[in-house]
């Protein structure tokens, strides 16, 4: 008897098909031959894998062997479920013609139900006539296989580029078991946990059916500075101590190139400025805004005179900065 494919994979029999996914993408980084030359049996595990995949990957494939276990395969396509498949004569130039006929595989769960003779006909008087209809229905069905897998990915991009857009690139893991680099182009302003899916991306459809797509992820990796809410960004701007107090002009960095920031006199660590429409551009609508947050810093290495000057000052202008701190 075969080894379960389940065991195999190391999941469960109830495991959804991201799940099933997930585990041979990580058994074959850990078990691809190109990994592991000195190991005789690598190609040998590696082909169990594929082959376990392959099978449990497959919803039509998975039922089936679900229901008849390592001997699925003997049932075959036309099988399931119990059908029956005759071959059935009907005019045409089919290079496999005989005497201007070709030979049609019809499905008799087309007209008697889903188990031969489930719901028998009225009588044979209309069997050529269901014949016909079938064989016409056949051959009116698109040519090739499935459509092939989607792959689900993650990516990570820098908060400039989620911001102002751009390209990344990034690998995936085909069933095949060879790593592919993919170039994605990242739309301005998209938001970390959003999808994007790459249509045709994915893996190939069986016997030449339409590929799969990619849908990947997004995650916006945190700026050492900046912070978005919305479409605003906030930045911590630090000043001097003489900046806050006699007012200044300093230069902030943003999305769009550097801009000249009046700070006020008298300007408090934590107050917001607003630079109204440098935040992030809307895709329908106006840009949020920049809102600098000051931040002051006070001068190393302050000599007690000049402590004493700035606590005199203190008790000059007496306040109680936290006299509305509440929990």
């Amino acid at each position: 008897m075969s080894e379960d494919y389940y065991k195999i994979l190391g999941v469960p029999r109830n495991a959804s098909q991201a799940e099933i996914q997930k585990a041979y993408r990580e058994l074959a980084r850990k078990y691809h031959p190109d990994l592991h030359p000195e190991d005789k049996d690598a190609k040998k595990k590696f082909q169990r894998l594929q082959e376990a995949f392959d099978v449990l990957n497959d919803p039509e494939k998975r039922e089936m062997y679900d229901r008849y276990g390592s001997s699925f395969q003997t049932y075959g396509p036309g099988a399931s479920h119990g059908t029956h498949t005759w071959r059935a004569w009907t005019s045409g130039d089919d290079s496999q013609s005989a005497g201007g006929f070709r030979v049609e595989d019809i499905d008799f769960s087309q007209f008697f139900g889903d188990r031969f003779g489930e719901e028998p006909l009225g009588g044979f008087g209309d069997i050529f006539t269901q014949f016909a209809r079938a064989a016409q229905k056949a051959r009116k069905q698109p040519a090739g296989g499935r459509r092939g897998a989607d792959i689900e990915s993650v990516i990570e991009i820098p908060f400039t580029t989620a911001i102002n857009g751009g390209s990344v690139q990034f690998s995936v893991l085909r069933q095949s078991g060879k790593s592919e680099t993919i170039e994605v182009k990242i739309p301005p302003g998209i938001e970390d946990g959003k999808k994007i899916r790459l249509r045709g991306q994915g893996e190939p459809g069986p016997r030449g059916g339409t590929p799969g797509d990619i849908l990947l992820t997004v995650r916006v990796a945190p700026h050492p500075f900046f912070q978005r809410v919305g479409n605003n960004l906030i930045v911590k701007v630090p000043v001097t101590l003489g900046e806050a107090v006699a007012g200044a002009k300093v230069d902030v960095p943003t999305p769009r190139g550097t801009v000249s920031l009046r700070i006020p006199p008298g300007t408090s660590s934590g107050k917001r400025l607003r630079i109204k429409g440098f935040g992030v551009k809307a895709k329908d609508g106006p840009a949020g805004d920049l809102l600098a947050e000051v931040q002051i810093v006070l001068p190393e290495g302050l000599s007690e005179a000049d402590r004493e000057a700035l606590r005199q000052i203190d008790q000059r202008y007496r306040s109680n900065p936290r006299a509305e701190l509440r929990w």
